[in-house]
């Protein structure tokens, strides 16, 4: 497949993906022939890697753009692992150009955990 140009870009978490190929799923059961090898892995990997739902997902992404030193990708990653400690927290900033401080560390915690 060729792609000539992109049309659109959009961060979505895992659980929107979820949300999004199990419509794909639904919409494909219709049909007679089976899913393809690729869309059942990723149907796959979204069911075991994905924590929570689209609509909790989002919010959470909202909620840490709030945020200071916090980019779009970031508060995506972090949604999508939700991280239980503040070294988590620290390896998915390792490459960015800024260290966070304690109280950062512990907004960013107190997000995940209440999420």
């Amino acid at each position: 497949m060729i792609v000539k140009d992109i049309l659109s870009e959009e961060l979505t978490t895992l659980a929107e993906v979820k949300e999004a190929l199990e419509e794909i799923r639904l919409k494909r059961a219709e049909e007679p022939e089976e899913l393809g090898y690729e869309l059942r892995r990723a149907i796959k990997h979204a069911d075991i890697f994905s924590q929570g739902t689209a609509v909790e997902s989002r919010k959470m992404v909202e909620e840490f753009s709030g945020l200071d030193k916090m980019t779009p990708e970031i508060a995506t990653k972090i949604t999508d692992i939700r991280p239980k400690t503040k070294d988590e927290i620290r390896a998915l900033y390792a490459k960015e150009r800024f260290t966070l401080t304690d109280e950062d560390l512990d907004a960013i915690l107190d997000i995940v955990l209440r999420g």
